[in-house]
């Protein structure tokens, strides 16, 4: 993977490392990043591991590039240029890390929206103020927010411009960890560590039976069942648990 706006960190078996990389803008996601995340996710479908995102300079992503989005057009908003990239993000097969530093506003914070984990340097800042700029947060925020925070927090995010500290977005659970900023990556690779140790085909599973509609239960978990009941994986590893139980 050779880019220009993203950098690979990290690239292994179980996992590949993503650094957001246009300091001199605070990471802001201009046409050029939005490709290369789709490159990103092209690779990811090809052969599942768990991604982590992160940002350059101290900071996740300041938005959106306004200097680009003040010429878009009509045409451009139906293409969905950042939020059909960030909706293939969240649908990789394995698990999504986004590792927040600084800001992480507008499109930056929807991208964060879209992981599966986001865990947070103390420094983190969240936020969405589309509406000040004359559009909305049309990238995710509007329907993923209140799934991850409630509504009335959401709600403030989203029409009034209130900015999310590291300890509210703690509390609120929109992260789940918060770490001194020069130890983040370390603790993105450390929960990584914890999912690579599971079954992939389970994990993968379990994220696809998670984010079924309601309407689907428990049809959509019955398959899946099925399915790792038929894996060879999980004949070795209940086996395996059984022979450390009997010693």
């Amino acid at each position: 993977m050779d880019f220009t706006t993203l950098r690979v960190l990290d690239d292994r078996p179980d996992r590949v490392s993503i650094q957001l990389h246009r300091p001199e803008v605070k990471n802001a996601i201009n046409r050029t990043m939005a490709t290369e995340l789709h490159e990103v996710c092209a690779e990811l479908e090809r052969s599942p591991r768990i991604l982590i995102l992160s940002g350059s300079g101290g900071d996740f992503a300041s938005g959106a590039d306004i200097s680009e989005m003040l010429d878009r057009t009509r045409d451009d908003a139906l293409r969905g240029i950042n939020s059909r990239v960030f909706v293939r993000i969240a649908a990789l097969a394995m698990p999504v890390i986004a590792a927040i530093d600084g800001w992480a506003m507008g499109g930056g914070a929807e991208l964060a929206y879209a992981a599966d984990f986001r865990i947070a340097s103390s420094g983190a800042r969240f936020g969405n103020p589309e509406v000040s700029l004359g559009i909305i947060a049309a990238a995710g925020a509007s329907w993923r927010l209140a799934e991850l925070v409630g509504e009335p927090l959401a709600k403030e995010m989203l029409m009034a411009g209130r900015i999310v500290g590291a300890d509210e977005a703690l509390a609120a659970r929109l992260v789940t960890e918060v770490h001194p900023a020069a130890e983040l990556l370390d603790a993105a690779n450390a929960l990584a560590d914890r999912i690579a140790k599971q079954d992939p085909l389970a994990v993968q599973l379990t994220k696809k039976v998670f984010h079924a509609p309601l309407s689907a239960h428990p049809e959509v978990d019955e398959v899946a069942q099925a399915t790792l009941f038929e894996s060879p994986e999980k004949r070795s590893r209940m086996s395996a648990f059984l022979e450390r139980r009997a010693k």
